[in-house]
């Protein structure tokens, strides 16, 4: 059954973990969805997670599920804050959206790795520097 779902390539679609400094300084990390298509995205579902091991034991994050109206086109849209301590885990995030009646669906994971801040680039749409990932 599952196999008969034809489900489109996502394209235009990227997920951004951005840094921001706040008040005192410090840094604050987001994560965005940005829609570089001209359309909006509706009914957007993202699953976030994190996963992996510490010292030989498994961890695993709770899972957060987030629900959005729409995104317009050319737009950005935050999803939540992240704790940089969760940076030396797998961090996935699942999104499902649609665009008029057709769903779209992409995991995105940023590994450990890619979280050094030499991978730190700027992020024009959100104005800021981050790691981004399509």
């Amino acid at each position: 059954m599952k196999k008969d779902i034809n489900i489109p390539e996502v394209k235009n679609v990227t997920f951004a973990i951005i840094r921001k400094a706040n008040d005192s300084g410090d840094f604050e990390w987001e994560v965005h969805l940005i829609n570089n298509n001209d359309f909006y995205l509706q009914n957007i579902i993202v699953m976030s997670r994190g996963y992996g091991e510490k010292d030989g034991e498994k961890i695993e994050t709770s899972t957060l599920r987030h629900f959005f109206d729409e995104v317009k086109g050319n737009n950005t849209l935050l999803i939540e804050p992240i704790d940089p301590k969760l940076f030396t885990l797998n961090n996935e995030y699942s999104l499902t959206y649609y665009v008029e009646d057709e769903i779209f669906f992409k995991k995105f994971t940023f590994t450990p790795a890619a979280m050094d801040e030499v991978h730190l680039t700027k992020i024009e749409q959100l104005g800021e520097e981050g790691i981004l990932h399509s």
